[in-house]
């Protein structure tokens, strides 16, 4: 449970923090149908799978019916982040090329030690994962999993650099943001932010995170001076 203090450390001040954006979330979109939610940055290890794992495991411990998708095809590493030993060929790139999928989506949908959370792995790492993430099937998927579930966070790959999380947040309700306290540019943020909005997707925040508690005020002022500027 390394990659989860919500769990082994409920009263940390990372899980408290955690515990805050899972209830902005809910109730900044009480009044929309708010369900699928994309969770990305702008480069590799700002820790946005980090983030998105112990965000499912809240949003589960309040009782919501909670599914991550790892739809880093490339790169997952939820199943790790969960301990969940899986074959390489039970992921996500795996089943949508399933052409049985209809009747067999549920056989990749695997359980974790946390009530209320479910993941798909990210399987297999295909040669094409923008087209998989593109089709059709996909959609339908998702459609399927918004009957049965309360909460769908799809964890994706960093925006900058990939078309992947630029056609997953086309298929979302929401978009949030991770970034890395003093490490990404405010110009490489914004960058993301602008490639976000150009496909219409709709960015609910920015989580910075590794924030070092006794700067965060100064972070903070100086981020939007620079924005201002």
């Amino acid at each position: 449970m390394n990659e989860l203090p919500i769990i082994s450390r409920p009263s940390s001040a990372f899980s408290e923090e955690i515990k805050k954006v899972r209830t902005n979330l809910k109730f900044s979109s009480i009044n929309d149908d708010v369900k699928v939610m994309a969770i990305t940055s702008s480069l590799p290890g700002e820790g946005k799978s980090f983030t998105t794992a112990n965000l499912a495991v809240a949003f589960a411990q309040y009782g919501e019916k909670v599914i991550l998708l790892d739809c880093d095809l490339r790169k997952g590493r939820q199943k790790k982040n969960f301990n969940i030993a899986v074959k390489k060929s039970e992921g996500l790139s795996n089943l949508l090329i399933n052409k049985e999928w209809k009747t067999e989506y549920k056989n990749y949908i695997k359980k974790t030690k946390i009530e209320n959370l479910s993941l798909i792995p990210s399987g297999s790492y295909p040669p094409n994962p923008s087209e998989l993430l593109a089709s059709e099937r996909f959609d339908k998927l998702l459609e399927k999993l918004r009957k049965e579930y309360d909460v769908i966070l799809l964890d994706c790959p960093p925006a900058n650099g990939l078309n992947d999380t630029l056609v997953i947040a086309s298929k979302t309700d929401i978009v949030v943001l991770i970034t890395k306290y003093k490490s990404t540019s405010i110009d490489l943020l914004d960058k993301s932010k602008k490639a976000l909005e150009a496909i219409g997707a709709k960015i609910a925040g920015v989580i910075i995170n590794q924030v070092d508690a006794k700067e965060t005020n100064y972070y903070y002022g100086t981020y939007y001076k620079d924005k201002e500027e």
